[in-house]
């Protein structure tokens, strides 16, 4: 008995310690399967899909250059190795191609980098301005020695871990922006070599950390104070316009270089320390003419003897001569002068009293004969902008246009020969637009735009008083310039493919949108076409749609002037602005979701002929005070479909999942709008973004993680945005997904026209 109990106690030992080490075998298993889920990704080493599409929108930008492993479609810039390229883990950190042989531009891809943090394109020949919006996660910016033009944005302000700053020897215009203030850790900064002017802005006096400064070969002028505070160790000012004293803490700099500046250094000397003056002499008109000739010293060591040899009476004689020629030389440049002024008076009062007599049918047009010989203008518009004064005391002509002034005086001023006028301004070279942009020295300041309507001139083929100028305004770049604050940072509201958005408000306090469009989506754009976009924008006119209030364009810049919705954009609205989130229920996001519904229809199946909208997403959706719906950028999709964006523009739909599926074949239709509209819905359903890269990777595209679920209530129920915390009804959000699922049907003939969505909105409201 003894022997089978033990036996008994051994076998079942033997099973406990069995099932112990099954566990453990379960556990080491799950243990493993767990580690192989959480490290594929970096294993496999794919490059996030933001970052691969920013690379690829770059490569197109620089125009295809032949670099080791880059490739537009296909390639993986981590996994690949591609030249220049540096990652950690699936994100791209750094992009060193200096010496690259580089070429185009820099284009708006660099803000959608994500974790980048040098950035180093120096010494190539890349053309164009710098972006207007810069990733916030840099620290080394080099685009020196290239063929960078326009002016520095004032965006740089949002760089608050940038290290390093170098952009010399490039051909950048206007002043330094103001944008310094929040850059505390900068310690580089090189500017030299470019064609700025202005003053030092205020802001640079904020450079804590900044040890080394240079702004050689510039134009740059005023003081000096601004820097007197700063920890420099190397400064550079050379070849300027600074003036005044140097600061005294300026000149303790270890390296400090300043040669070709009209400093003034001159000490002011005391009475007594005065050089004696030679009074035998100086009076005379003939004594001051002979001191200029010898110089000053002469007249210091001059004795008396020296001075009575001089004076001898022949000596006298010809000096006497001398002074009398210069008297009547004088005296008949001053008649000849007020001859010619009589009659130049006699001809314009004879003038002003025939063009006022002459029948208006007969006789031409104030500029007509100019316009003729450009034979380009058929027909001559009656208003135009009075614009600054220039230095001539003329008021500059741009694009043609002719300004009538408001009184006879400067009717006076501007009769002068127009052929001569009309070849010089076409003569002038018209590229460097970015001079408009930043403050000008102390020119009058422009009319204000609200007595400034006028249908502007072209020297396009096509005249374009086409545009309707009780729709849409032309304003002045000097004008929308000073309504901005030059377009300053603190003005800034967003930025998109086609360029930024700045907030302009004008002195009767009337607030307006100005979107100022990057060169890249014009460049094959003539003025013509730019007018005829204008003339087509300002005839959508529906209560849900954003409308145009005027444009601009000189001197190859283009804005355009929107009406300001007060609240901001859907997506502010529904991932950033939390005060305005909680005022969106249930009825009033099926509201918000038939405002654009409706804007769409008038869109696709009202305007003729019909328009599609082609980057319909919930940035492009502004809430007004009463939180209805304005949709921006329509009309725009001429400019969205050209060579030069339509790349750019699909990548983005597509990476932050608003593109429908047939656009990666390179075709849009309307019912690419429907789907981008079911993108939105889904968006105002989940309160979630449609491409969120903090979510886990199988949630972070909206569509892919919510369209299986929408057909399943407890799914669905799950799904619903949290902060309306359940006040919906469930025959409601039934319907709704309902219409979420048929917009964003695979295959667009399946996907309804935008009237009939309109009509099960409306009944469900």
């Amino acid at each position: 008995m003894k022997g089978k109990k033990g036996l008994g106690f051994l076998e079942s030992h033997f099973a406990e310690k069995k099932k112990e080490y099954m566990k453990w075998e379960v556990y080491m298993r799950v243990f493993t399967g767990l580690v192989l889920i959480f490290t594929a990704p970096y294993c496999a080493g794919l490059t996030d899909p933001q970052d691969v599409m920013a690379i690829n929108n770059l490569y197109v930008s620089l125009g295809y250059p032949p670099l080791q492993g880059w490739l537009l479609v296909g390639g993986d810039p981590c996994v690949d190795l591609w030249q220049g390229v540096e990652c950690v883990f699936s994100n791209i950190t750094a992009i060193k191609l200096s010496n690259a042989n580089l070429g185009g531009v820099l284009g708006d891809s660099l803000q959608f980098f994500g974790s980048v943090i040098e950035i180093d394109l120096s010494n190539n020949h890349i053309g164009g301005s710098i972006p207007s919006a810069l990733p916030v996660t840099l620290r080394i910016l080099s685009l020196s020695a290239n063929n960078l033009t326009g002016s520095i944005p004032p965006s740089l302000s949002t760089l608050t871990q940038l290290l390093d700053l170098s952009l010399h020897n490039n051909n950048l215009s206007g002043g330094i922006p103001d944008a310094f203030r929040q850059l505390n850790v900068l310690t580089n900064l090189d500017l030299s070599t470019n064609n700025l002017s202005g003053q030092l802005p205020p802001s640079l006096g904020n450079l804590s950390s900044l040890t080394t400064l240079h702004l050689q070969d510039n134009k740059l002028s005023g003081f000096l104070d601004v820097l007197q505070a700063l920890p420099l160790q190397d400064l550079d000012i050379t070849n300027n316009v600074f003036s005044g004293p140097i600061p005294a803490k300026l000149l303790t700099i270890p390296t400090f270089r300043k040669d070709g500046n009209p400093f003034n250094t001159t000490p002011i000397l005391p009475p007594q320390a005065a050089p004696p003056q030679s009074v035998a002499w100086a009076p005379s008109p003939g004594g001051r003419l002979w001191r200029h000739m010898n110089g000053p010293s002469s007249s210091r060591t001059a004795t008396s003897e020296e001075a009575r040899k001089f004076f001898t009476s022949k000596t006298i004689t010809w000096i006497s001569v001398a002074g009398v020629s210069v008297v009547i030389a004088l005296l008949l440049c001053l008649l000849l002068s007020r001859c010619c002024r009589a009659k130049k008076k006699d001809e314009n009062s004879k003038k002003h009293y025939i063009d006022a007599h002459e029948d208006s049918s007969v006789r031409p047009k104030y500029g007509e004969s100019a316009l003729q010989q450009s034979n380009q203008m058929e027909t001559v518009p009656n208003e135009a902008i009075v614009k600054p004064l220039d230095r001539n005391g003329l008021n500059k002509r741009r694009m043609g246009t002719i300004p009538k002034l408001h009184d006879e005086h400067a009717i006076d001023m501007r009769r002068i020969d127009e052929n001569s006028v009309y070849k010089r301004d076409h003569e002038t070279d018209m590229t460097d637009m970015n001079e408009e942009i930043l403050p000008p020295p102390p020119p009058p300041a422009p009319l204000p735009v609200h007595k400034a309507i006028l249908n502007p001139v072209t020297t396009s083929r096509r005249p374009v008083n086409s545009i309707n100028s009780s729709a849409a305004k032309a304003f002045t770049v000097a004008a929308l310039q000073q309504h901005t604050n030059s377009f300053s940072q603190e003005n800034f509201i967003g930025a998109g493919v086609l360029g930024s958005v700045y907030r302009a408000e004008l002195p009767d306090g009337k607030v307006l949108a100005v979107k100022k469009l990057e060169n890249t989506a014009f460049r094959q754009q003539s003025d013509e076409d730019f007018f005829e976009l204008v003339s087509n924008i300002s005839k959508l006119r529906h209560p849900n749609v954003v409308e145009l209030v005027g444009y601009c364009s000189e001197h190859g810049q283009r804005l355009l002037v929107y009406e300001y919705c007060i609240n901001g954009s859907l997506h502010d609205a529904l991932h950033i602005d939390d005060e305005i989130h909680q005022k969106l229920s249930w009825n009033g996001r099926i509201r918000v979701a038939l405002g654009a519904a409706r804007a769409l229809e008038y869109l696709h199946e009202v305007c003729q002929p019909p328009v599609v909208h082609r980057n319909f997403k919930s940035a492009n959706l502004l809430l007004d005070e009463k939180l209805e719906i304005h949709v921006s950028d329509c009309g725009l999709a001429p400019v969205l479909s050209s060579a030069s964006v339509s790349q750019m523009s699909g990548s983005l739909l597509n990476a932050y999942g608003y593109g429908a599926p047939e656009f990666d074949s390179g075709t849009y239709t309307y019912q690419s709008d429907v789907y981008s509209f079911g993108v939105v819905l889904l968006e105002l359903l989940t309160g979630r973004k449609s491409y969120d890269r903090s979510q886990p990777r199988g949630e972070q595209y909206l569509v892919r993680w919510a369209v299986p679920k929408l057909h399943d209530i407890d799914s669905l129920s799950r799904m619903v945005d949290p902060s309306l915390h359940g006040a919906y009804p469930k025959k409601s959000l039934s319907r709704f997904a309902d219409i979420i699922s048929s917009c964003l049907q695979r295959e667009p003939e399946f996907r309804p026209p935008i009237s009939e969505i309109v009509q099960e909105l409306l009944q469900m409201i």
